[in-house]
C-alpha cells in the first residue's frame, strides 16, 4: 500500500507577512519550515504537496481547495505564533478544528516531538473559525511553532532548525 499523502502549508506569503518582529517575517519562517519538512518526508517516502514554495499569496479558500482537489491524506499548516507584548509567551500551539479523531492525535504527537526540542506545550485549542481547518476534507492541524516576538522561540527556532524540522516530521509520521 502506498503511502499516505501529505499537504504542506506555509501560512501567509506576497503581501501578507503574517506576524512580524525585528525585521522577522512570519511568512518567511513558515516557508523556510515547511520546505524542510517536506524535504524530510519525501526522503522517508511520503509524496508530499506544497500549496505554495515561494513568496506568493494565497487566500485561505484557495488552500483548502488545493488539498481537497488532490486528494492528499492530511493537511499541515505551519505558522508562528505572536503575542501583543515582546517575550511574554513561549511554546508550541497545534491548533484544530476539533479536539478529536486523527486531527487531535496528529496535533499532539507534533506537540509532543517538539517539545522534546525545547519548546513549552502550550496545548491543542479548537479552532472553528480557520478556513484551512474548516473547509479541508482531510485531517487537518495548524502547527504555531513557537512565538515570533520571543526571542528564546526564535533562538530555538534558529540554531535547532533541523531537529524542529525532524520533530514535525516524526511527529507526522508516528501519526500516520
Amino acid at each position: 500500500m502506498a503511502n499516505p499523502t501529505i499537504v504542506i502549508d506555509a501560512g501567509h506569503g506576497g503581501f501578507d507577512n503574517g506576524a512580524s518582529d525585528n525585521g522577522r517575517l512570519e511568512k518567511d519562517d513558515n516557508l523556510r519550515l515547511a520546505l524542510a519538512v517536506g524535504n524530510l518526508l519525501e526522503a522517508d517516502g511520503y509524496p508530499v504537496l506544497y500549496t505554495r514554495t515561494t513568496d506568493v499569496y494565497q487566500r485561505p479558500i484557495d488552500k483548502a481547495n488545493i488539498a481537497n482537489n488532490s486528494g492528499a491524506d492530511f493537511f499541515v499548516s505551519f505558522h508562528r505564533n505572536s503575542s501583543p507584548e515582546r517575550n511574554t509567551y513561549s511554546g508550541v500551539q497545534t491548533l484544530v478544528y476539533s479536539d478529536e479523531g486523527v486531527k487531535a492525535a496528529l496535533a499532539r504527537n507534533i506537540n509532543n516531538e517538539l517539545n522534546k526540542v525545547g519548546f513549552a506545550n502550550l496545548g491543542v485549542p479548537e479552532r472553528q473559525n480557520l478556513v484551512v481547518l474548516k473547509r479541508t476534507k482531510m485531517p487537518a492541524v495548524l502547527i504555531e511553532t513557537g512565538f515570533i516576538n520571543t526571542d528564546a522561540d526564535n533562538e530555538l527556532f534558529d540554531e535547532r532548525f533541523d531537529d524542529v524540522a525532524r520533530a514535525i516530521a516524526n511527529g507526522i509520521e508516528m501519526t500516520i
